[in-house]
């Protein structure tokens, strides 16, 4: 693997940790801390994906 997919790798990995976070936080009724975890899951993702993109 190269250090791209292992970048990548790891964004998607903190995406998914991010979203589990959404869910919980999406439980306990507190909605802006939710969509802070929201926005910063989608960045992660997004990011993980453009490296995987070749160019």
């Amino acid at each position: 693997m190269s250090g791209n997919e292992i970048l990548a790798l790891g964004l998607l990995l903190v995406g998914g940790f991010l979203v589990g976070g959404v869910v919980s936080f999406g439980r306990q009724r507190k909605w802006i801390a939710a969509v802070v975890l929201a926005v910063l899951a989608a960045l992660a993702v997004a990011a993980g994906v453009l490296r995987l993109i070749p160019t």
